[in-house]
């Protein structure tokens, strides 16, 4: 890309005024134009396809289709396109997925607009950026890595979140549609998996290390 060239933007991210309010941000610098938008992962592939920005500004965390795995087919389908992830999380798992899925960065959405033009024209360029705060979450994650649990099936996770949440067995077979009997052996299966012995435990351990999918 020469150095007057305009950077094409695509912005993805589930909240409308998400979506405005980055537009505005980027509206005063006459390099950088936005020319598409979409409001979940599936879509964001399909204008990519269509309109081949030059950058798309990721949010992660949406509705179906998540950001991380629409970096993957975006990264896969659409060759000279760049990522940047533009999110409200520092989540461990976030990062790293995301940066392992082909982005060129990590942004918190606190950003100002000098740092979001500057970011998007690295990543025009296929430099690297990424957020201080969510760098310190990478590096501590590297420096203190998570125990190496048995995966939790969905149905598990399922338990899990509701019990974190605080609720009793008889309401967490409410809520999913199963007798408190198979709650507990939900529960003993979770115990083993997560090396403890109590709700308490397994609670701290799904909080902890982030083992509950919010997705």
């Amino acid at each position: 890309m020469s150095d007057n060239q305009i950077i094409r933007i695509m912005i993805v991210d589930d909240h409308l005024v998400i979506r405005e309010g980055l537009g505005a941000l980027l509206e005063p610098f006459t390099d950088l134009q936005v020319v598409g938008e979409a409001d979940n992962g599936e879509e964001a592939i399909r204008v990519c396809r269509e309109l081949q920005p030059d950058v798309v500004l990721m949010d992660l965390m949406m509705p179906g289709m998540g950001g991380v795995e629409a970096t993957v087919t975006i990264r896969r389908e659409c060759e000279g396109v760049q990522v940047l992830a533009l999110t409200s999380f520092k989540d461990n798992r976030l990062v790293r997925g995301v940066l392992e899925a082909g982005a060129v960065g990590y942004l918190l959405k606190n950003v100002n607009a000098d740092e979001l033009a500057g970011a998007v024209r690295a990543a025009s360029r296929g430099e690297f950026t990424i957020d201080p705060e969510a760098n310190r979450v990478l590096v501590e994650a590297m420096r203190h890595p998570a125990p190496s649990f048995q995966p939790l099936t969905g149905r598990e996770q399922d338990v899990l979140k509701l019990l974190a949440d605080g609720h009793s067995n008889m309401e967490i077979g409410k809520r999913l549609g199963i007798s408190p009997h198979t709650v507990k052996n939900h529960l003993r299966a979770i115990y083993g998996k997560l090396d403890v012995s109590t709700r308490t435990a397994a609670a701290r351990q799904a909080l902890k290390y982030n083992l509950i999918d919010d997705s």
